[in-house]
């Protein structure tokens, strides 16, 4: 049975653990796929520059496809690539790192059915279930640092946090979705057991935007 895949990947938490997953369940992931707004230069998910993404592909030695698409193309465009993927690299699904919303699940589904492969929802889970999945995450010995948060339900001093011990106590005494499955905030994984190389941030600068506060980080590179 062929078991290569592609992934759909944002560059934070959930993506990676579904990664991780993935790899654990026997599947070979061939390909990040992962949409930028056309000429911004940025993702779709989380606001994040394309170099960086470019950094996790290496780090993982797995590949990034960029899809560039317009809000009006975007089903389109991620059908289309998902095709070219399933030509070039013989991939017989894309999976994605969804938790519980019903309406994203039926999205990824009908994006895979029109590209003719399969939708693979490795970390779906009860909504209830998101703490347990956020404290799995922290003992993963995946790092990841938080980039970016909705300003209605969480200040900036969340920014910059890395996803430990005291993050997961903090985030229980909020009203948000401990995993931010309502993008209450986003982050950027840099290191962990699947990472060949970590990547090294410094010079975080806080950049407003309209309904989001996020950290942009001037230097970043690979290390050893």
């Amino acid at each position: 049975m062929n078991k290569r895949i592609a992934l759909s990947w944002s560059g934070g938490k959930d993506c990676c653990m579904a990664l991780d997953t993935l790899i654990s369940q026997g599947f070979e992931v061939v390909s990040l796929v992962t949409t930028v707004p056309k000429e911004l230069g940025r993702t779709f998910g989380h606001g994040e520059r394309t170099e960086m993404i470019k950094l996790q592909g290496e780090a993982l030695s797995i590949p990034v496809h960029f899809i560039e698409c317009t809000y009006e193309s975007y089903t389109n465009q991620f059908v289309k690539a998902v095709q070219i993927l399933k030509n070039q690299f013989n991939i017989t699904g894309i999976a994605y790192g969804d938790l519980y919303l019903d309406e994203h699940r039926e999205w990824g589904e009908k994006v895979a059915s029109a590209a003719e492969v399969d939708a693979l929802y490795p970390l779906w889970m009860k909504k209830e279930a998101a703490l347990q999945s956020l404290e799995r995450f922290v003992y993963s010995r995946y790092k990841a640092i938080v980039i970016r948060v909705r300003e209605d339900v969480l200040d900036d001093t969340w920014l910059g946090r890395i996803i430990d011990k005291s993050f997961l106590d903090d985030v229980q005494e909020t009203s948000i979705c401990p995993m931010g499955e309502l993008g209450e905030y986003h982050t950027f994984v840099y290191d962990g057991p699947l990472f060949t190389k970590k990547i090294q941030l410094e010079n975080g600068e806080l950049i407003q935007l309209e309904t989001t506060k996020k950290l942009e980080f001037k230097n970043f590179q690979l290390i050893e």
